[in-house]
């Protein structure tokens, strides 16, 4: 049987109608990627993710998904189990890195690529460690002090938070990221001023808290009672900064183990953020 060639692979941009081809692709890695993930990805930069086909037929994928001028995520490098060790999936990875133009690229890479990111100029920062488990039982009575679901009338706050958290803004993300259809955010206020926000949304295996974010551990305690809570019970997993040592107390004293783990790494610098507020990393795929 003759195999294809890379030369016959055809890589394009990648629309929210390919979403399911994509994220079937990760699930079946066992990434547990969010249900309604697609509509607030692509909201972020509709030109980010590529495909590539040999005769028609999706095979491979990745995303570039630009943030600003400066910054840009890379992630969802997949490619088809039979069609693996032909060259597609670098073959789609070089088209797609020059959406970036000359921005630092950040990426959350899975063990077995790290040596091959590095090679392509990637160091890494900090590993990102997934703990899960059974959100545990609501304790006490309703919700913690300060803590309430999130309004309307929270958007520029919580968007203006966001950006203090991340190497950058991303507001479109940021609104959709909030209202999708089955995400439940909570937001926390002290005084007035929003200390933290956190978002559960469902996941193909279990539901995830992302982002986590707040200024300080009681805060992000206060915030993840309210997510657990509204778990029900169901299993729950966060991506955890293993640099945050009071996020990896609060996923452990919850009860949670870890299960997968990747190394945030960039191309370049990326500016300062409030690296010590990021109990919880967003996605894996966004950053």
């Amino acid at each position: 049987m003759t195999l294809p060639a890379t030369e016959d692979l055809v890589v394009t941009r990648a629309r929210l109608a390919d979403w399911p081809v994509i994220s079937g692709w990760a699930a079946d890695e066992g990434w547990n990627p969010g249900l309604n993930d697609g509509p607030a990805f692509f909201a972020q930069d509709p030109d980010g993710f590529f495909l590539g086909r040999i005769d028609g037929e999706p095979v491979s994928a990745v995303s570039v998904v630009n943030h600003g001028p400066d910054y840009a995520f890379l992630g969802c490098y997949l490619v088809r189990p039979d069609l693996r060790g032909r060259g597609h999936g670098l073959a789609t990875w070089r088209t797609a890195l020059a959406h970036a133009g000359d921005r630092t690229i950040g990426l959350d890479g899975v063990v077995a690529q790290q040596d091959n990111y590095r090679r392509s100029g990637f160091e890494a920062a900090h590993r990102t460690i997934r703990f899960t488990g059974p959100a545990p039982a609501a304790g006490g009575s309703g919700t913690p002090d300060g803590v309430r679901p999130f309004a309307p009338g929270d958007l520029d706050a919580v968007t203006a938070y966001d950006c203090a958290c991340h190497p950058a803004d991303r507001p479109r993300f940021v609104a959709r990221w909030l209202t999708t259809p089955g995400h439940r955010a909570f937001v926390r206020r002290t005084a007035g001023r929003v200390t933290g926000y956190g978002v559960l949304r469902p996941a193909r295996d279990c539901l995830r808290v992302g982002p986590l974010f707040a200024d300080t551990p009681e805060d992000a305690r206060a915030l993840f009672t309210a997510l657990t809570a509204a778990a029900g019970g169901r299993t729950v997993a966060v991506d955890v900064p293993e640099t945050n040592k009071p996020a990896i107390a609060l996923a452990e004293e919850a009860g949670l183990a870890p299960a997968f783990e990747t190394a945030r790494m960039y191309t370049g610098p990326v500016r300062p953020y409030a690296r010590e507020r990021v109990f919880g990393v967003t996605t894996l795929e966004l950053g």
